[in-house]
């Protein structure tokens, strides 16, 4: 029976510059920001969280999204990990360097191109058709 494990996590959206938050891990793939559920938080919480953590910024969730990735990051172990999105609240880049090596804002092409790993990349596929519908329109 494999172990089960639970994170969760946020894709971080710049409206005004139409950008997209990444951090490189230490271990050198591009990715989202997320971590381990700690007790007696919720899915949301855990996501600010670990954004804070990993990148400084302080975050406020958008209502209505939320989506799964799955995969194996060693035998034995399958990783679930919640994501949301969002956009910053206050807080500057400060990379937490236990565990990322760079924080940086891309625009959608670059994130592409960026991203380590195809659930990343599909799960940013899903945001941004997310944030078509339901956040871009109320800049306009």
């Amino acid at each position: 029976m494999d172990k089960r494990e639970k994170s969760c996590g946020a894709v971080v959206y710049d409206k005004l510059n139409d950008k997209y938050l990444l951090i490189r891990h230490n271990l050198g793939h591009w990715g989202f920001p997320k971590g381990h559920v700690e007790e007696g938080e919720t899915e949301q919480e855990t996501a600010m969280r670990e954004v804070q953590e990993e990148t400084g910024y302080e975050i406020r969730i958008f209502d209505g999204f939320r989506d799964m990735t799955c995969y194996s990051p060693k035998p034995g172990v399958m990783k679930d990990v919640i994501y949301f999105t969002g956009e910053v609240a206050g807080g500057e880049a400060v990379p937490q360097e236990s565990e990322v090596s760079e924080v940086r804002w891309a625009s959608l092409s670059d994130a592409y191109s960026l991203l380590t790993f195809d659930n990343d990349i599909h799960l940013l596929k899903n945001v941004v058709q997310y944030l078509k519908l339901n956040v871009k329109e109320e800049t306009e």
